[in-house]
């Protein structure tokens, strides 16, 4: 599926592959990593602690996207943008941070096609970075754990600037680090969050259909190509020498 923004008409009137690129960025949640079950996991935890009936993994996967604090503002309340009792949400919050951080690998694994994928980008020399809002005390033992640290140059948390996706400052600045033109980089993620962020960059994006859109039908996202796993997405691309 082929999507150009208004915005992306001027260069390009339909998005032409392969795309010639420089710097590939990924999401984790949703992307490289199912982290669902053991979101859910930390989530009936906190419900336990405070004497709240637990939810269905499947309600609480449609909660995940727009990182910890939204996600517990969403278990807590069961739905998507109400806002719980403030007192109830600062007890809850530290409680859910410390189960999670106690149960953050049990069951998340790599996505099919993530590893062989990578392994593609690092050979056809593509510059590779991660980029998500989840923060960095999770994020890194996360991507030691699944053993995808050191596939990256880079790895941007949700608290490592200012100001995260669907801020389009994360991208910018994965851009500026690897010296590459915004239309030189490529984001692939499974949200809305990750596409607004890349077209409000200037970036070329890609989703894949298999992550947390909060119950959001991926096809309906403005994105440059929809792909199976990570593998297809090299096949839309190819490397700037």
């Amino acid at each position: 599926m082929n999507h150009s923004s208004s915005s992306h008409t001027a260069s390009a009137n339909k998005t032409a592959f392969p795309i010639a690129i420089k710097a590939i960025m990924i999401d984790l949640d949703g992307t490289l990593l199912d982290t669902a079950e053991d979101l859910a996991l930390a989530a009936n935890l906190m419900l336990k602690d405070l004497g709240m009936p637990e939810q269905s993994t499947a309600t609480i996967r449609s909660y995940i996207g727009k990182g910890i604090q939204k996600l517990v503002k969403r278990t807590l309340t069961g739905q998507l943008d109400a806002e719980p009792d403030a007192a109830l949400f600062a007890k809850a919050l530290p409680i859910y941070e410390q189960h999670y951080a106690n149960n953050l690998s049990i069951n998340t694994r790599p996505y099919a096609g993530v590893v062989e994928g990578i392994q593609l980008m690092q050979q056809a020399g593509y510059k590779l970075a991660c980029i998500t809002n989840k923060a960095e005390a999770f994020t890194l033992p996360l991507l030691h754990a699944t053993g995808l640290f050191n596939k990256f140059e880079i790895v941007l948390s949700g608290d490592s600037l200012p100001k995260k996706k669907p801020d389009p400052m994360p991208l910018t600045h994965i851009c500026k680090y690897f010296d590459a033109q915004p239309h030189e980089a490529l984001l692939i993620g499974d949200s809305l969050n990750d596409a607004i962020a890349a077209r409000a960059a200037g970036c070329h994006v890609f989703c894949v259909p298999y992550g947390y859109n909060e119950g959001r039908d991926v096809y309906e996202l403005d994105c440059d190509a929809i792909v199976d796993t990570l593998v297809d997405a090299t096949k839309l691309i190819k490397s700037i020498a």
